[in-house]
């Protein structure tokens, strides 16, 4: 299971994965290149000025072998670390993890996000990367995600997964009621002797009450859906007098 998974709060589910792309890779990967570069161009020159001095021969060996076990050691790191920096969309979070040994998880709540703003160069859009930066009400969280690969792809899932989120805390779409439980005895049924009712329907169970906190987060939600056009005036009134009536 990868390491982030484990970390994911009860409900919430991963919609998206991304990696920052390959370049990023190259550009940290930078020293064990030119260790490799330089065993080469010193091989060169033990073939062309030193191949009959034994000696000079011998020293030149040791150092490409150094310089190219070294190369592959400090590639092989940047490698892992690649792969273990992650920017991950939830269905409730844009979480960044860092880290092979030592992890360090950064998020940022969808709730929060205001707007994201994609920016991709020429080299950008024919080698699919761009740079992500993440506007948010809290100083704190996810601000940049550079060189993301596919990153329009990324803010559209982003965007989208705040948007169900937002119908959800508002009660636009509402979840779907317990099941009906046709047979057996069930609590608050006639005692034995008592007559009953044919065809009768259950009562519908009071509604839950809320706190005020919920209340204050779930009207402003509503009033950003009615500003976008998403719920009629009159909705956005009845909602609202419903969530009153539950304080």
């Amino acid at each position: 299971m990868p390491y982030l998974d484990s970390r994911l709060a009860s409900g919430e589910a991963v919609l998206r994965r991304e990696h920052q792309h390959w370049f990023v890779l190259l550009a940290n990967a930078r020293y064990a290149i030119g260790a490799w570069v330089l065993a080469i161009l010193l091989l060169i020159l033990v073939q062309a000025a030193f191949r009959d001095n034994t000696t000079v021969s011998s020293l030149i060996g040791w150092l490409v072998i150094a310089l190219v076990v070294g190369g592959l050691l400090s590639f092989g790191w940047q490698v892992l670390r690649w792969q273990n920096e992650e920017f991950v969309v939830t269905s409730r979070r844009v979480l960044q993890t860092e880290g092979v040994v030592n992890k360090q998880i950064i998020d940022s709540s969808l709730e929060k996000i205001n707007d994201a703003i994609l920016s991709e160069s020429i080299f950008g859009r024919i080698f699919g990367f761009g740079d992500l930066e993440i506007l948010t009400a809290s100083e704190s969280g996810i601000s940049r995600l550079r060189m993301l690969r596919q990153a329009d792809d990324f803010k559209r899932a982003m965007l989208d997964a705040k948007h169900e989120l937002e119908l959800e805390l508002s009660g636009a779409r509402p979840m779907p009621g317990p099941a009906i439980r046709t047979g057996g005895p069930v609590s608050g049924a006639p005692t034995a002797g008592a007559p009953a009712a044919t065809g009768s329907v259950p009562a519908a169970a009071p509604a839950a009450a809320v706190s005020a906190d919920d209340v204050t987060r779930t009207l402003s939600n509503l009033a950003d859906l009615r500003d976008r056009g998403a719920i009629s005036a009159e909705e956005y009134e009845a909602k609202k007098a419903d969530l009153l009536r539950r304080l």
